[in-house]
């Protein structure tokens, strides 16, 4: 059974940082392209950044140089760091692959707030 897991998650102060993880179970990450996508309160579920097979990357102009995708094909996760946080922030956050199919993680709640 195919499985994206998010981890990582959770409360910090204004100007901290996390890592979201996304592991992915039952096929192989390095089939993918991989996205993150967050989803604010009351809003539409908005893409953030990507990175390719041969790992190249891009990003949202809103994330500023702030965020970082990476991926390990190795260990089947993939990455998702996230450096001065604001409360703005504060989001469903979630892992989707590109590929053979289109797959979701659940989503994680990332929340920004002193």
């Amino acid at each position: 059974q195919v499985q994206l897991v998010e981890s990582g998650g959770g409360s910090v102060q204004p100007g901290g940082s996390l890592r979201l993880s996304c592991e992915v179970f039952g096929t192989y990450l390095r089939s993918y392209v991989v996205n993150w996508y967050r989803q604010f309160p009351g809003k539409e579920r908005e893409w953030m950044t990507y990175i390719t097979i041969s790992h190249n990357t891009h990003y949202h102009s809103s994330l500023k140089g702030r965020f970082r995708i990476s991926r390990d094909d190795d260990k089947n996760v993939a990455y998702l760091q996230m450096n001065d946080l604001q409360p703005e922030d504060t989001a469903v956050y979630y892992c989707n692959l590109h590929g053979p199919d289109i797959l979701w993680g659940q989503g994680i709640q990332v929340t920004v707030s002193s």
